[in-house]
């Protein structure tokens, strides 16, 4: 048997259950099925290197741990061109990952270095046309409103769905 290849990390913010609820079901709704191998979710750090998975999960521990959860918001749409996302507005988080890049710099890669835009991808890898359309529609009913981030987590990504490393929940 072939022992496991090494795997990069990925961090996300984690949404509390209802706000999760609908925002997989938009995704699982405009999201081409064949490339939506992960639900809802906001990408934090997308490439972190393997041998960094102590350290990411003892940093995302100490950011959560007896910690009021950040007060977010989701504040409109993104045109990702081939897709759509929903802009989350968060002074905490958008501080929290500072923080988390600061202490990781010399782990990051060009993205991961790079600012930082918090959003949840709704819907990617479409023509433009679709995208559009699908933008027009969404646009019809959205309202900003609160957003639950409930905790951060770790991912293992070996090109497929990705596999849990930790979860860490605020309070």
């Amino acid at each position: 048997m072939e022992p496991e290849r090494p795997a990069p990390l990925i961090v996300t913010a984690l949404f509390g259950s209802e706000d999760f609820a609908r925002l997989d079901a938009l995704r699982r709704r405009y999201y081409p099925a064949a490339h939506n191998v992960v639900p809802a979710h906001c990408t934090m750090f997308s490439h972190l290197p393997p041998s960094a998975a102590a350290e990411v999960k003892r940093r995302l521990a100490g950011e959560t741990r007896g910690v009021k959860p950040p007060q977010a918001r989701l504040s409109g749409l993104m045109d990702l061109n081939d897709g759509v996302a929903i802009r989350i507005e968060s002074p905490g988080l958008l501080a929290i990952r500072a923080r988390l890049a600061e202490a990781l710099a010399g782990l990051l890669g060009p993205t991961d270095s790079a600012g930082w835009a918090p959003h949840v991808t709704i819907q990617n890898n479409v023509p433009r046309m679709t995208a559009i359309a699908t933008r027009t529609e969404l646009a019809a009913t959205f309202e900003p409103r609160p957003l639950a981030i409930a905790g951060l987590a770790a991912w293992w990504y070996r090109g497929g769905p990705w596999e849990p490393l930790s979860r860490h929940m605020f309070g």
